[in-house]
């Protein structure tokens, strides 16, 4: 899949890991930004355990743990 194809499916994980996160993330924009970065945050994670799902479901559920885990690490450090 060519980088368009990589962005859409990082912009459809951040907004999927945004409804998973509690208290909705950082609003529709960072979140749909930290898809983009957790896909590659997924993928690193997954090779580095030994996993690896083909097609473009296997990239959505790698990029939605990815922007799982931004979004779990950048709660740490949200004010409220």
């Amino acid at each position: 899949m060519g980088l368009i194809g990589s962005i859409i499916i990082g912009i459809l994980a951040g907004f999927l890991a945004g409804k998973i996160m509690r208290g909705g993330g950082y609003g529709c924009l960072i979140n749909l930004i930290l898809g983009v970065v957790g896909g590659a945050l997924g993928g690193w994670l997954f090779s580095f355990i030994g996993l690896s799902w083909g097609g473009i479901l296997g990239q959505l559920c790698t990029a939605v743990v990815g922007a799982v885990v931004i979004l779990s690490i950048a709660s740490l450090f949200k004010k409220d």
